[in-house]
């Protein structure tokens, strides 16, 4: 597939919020539809094309670079800056009014 490294680019450390999980997943069934063939008149069930074309999920992907990614900080040694951001303690931080997003 050639559109899902562009789709997941950056995808391990920026924050995905659920909106974005569900638009991104859309966007990926209905491109692997539209190369199987299939359209949205027919109905077929997602786990179907999937199946078919035997793609795996993009949130597993998204998921998979993310661990990737989070064990490439934890070898990193704990004075590099990227090890220093990730431990850092933010409890002094003022948190802000209202209800939290959905993440």
């Amino acid at each position: 597939m050639v559109v899902r490294p562009a789709m997941l680019y950056a995808a391990e450390c920026c924050p995905l919020k659920e909106k974005h999980n569900i638009k991104i997943s859309v966007t990926e069934m209905r491109m692997l539809g539209w190369m199987s063939g299939f359209t949205l008149r027919g109905r077929i069930r997602n786990e179907h094309i999937r199946e078919k074309d035997g793609a795996v999920p993009v949130e597993d992907k998204i998921r998979a670079s993310r661990l990737r990614w989070f064990g490439h900080i934890k070898r990193r040694p704990s004075d590099d800056p990227v090890r220093k951001v990730y431990v850092l303690d933010l409890t002094y931080v003022k948190k802000g009014r209202g209800r939290l997003k959905k993440t």
